[in-house]
């Protein structure tokens, strides 16, 4: 891996548009919608943990997409 992919990946991506703000708060709204359908549909336990942390997942991976997108 290059060193500038490394310097990238690990850079604070400040969301320069508003096009990529709204991007950032539709991700997350889209992910709390479903984090509260699984939270009131679900049976507690350990699956329904990881789901939600996998969605937590999810939302980060996603965001980070728009973050680190150069052509956003």
């Amino acid at each position: 891996m290059a060193p500038e992919d490394i310097a990238h990946r690990f850079a604070f991506h400040a969301a320069p548009t508003e096009e990529k703000r709204d991007a950032h708060t539709s991700v997350r709204q889209h992910c709390r919608e479903l984090a509260d359908f699984i939270n009131a549909n679900v049976p507690d336990g350990r699956e329904k943990s990881l789901a939600i942390t996998h969605l937590e997942d999810t939302m980060m991976w996603a965001n980070a997409a728009i973050a680190r997108a150069k052509d956003f």
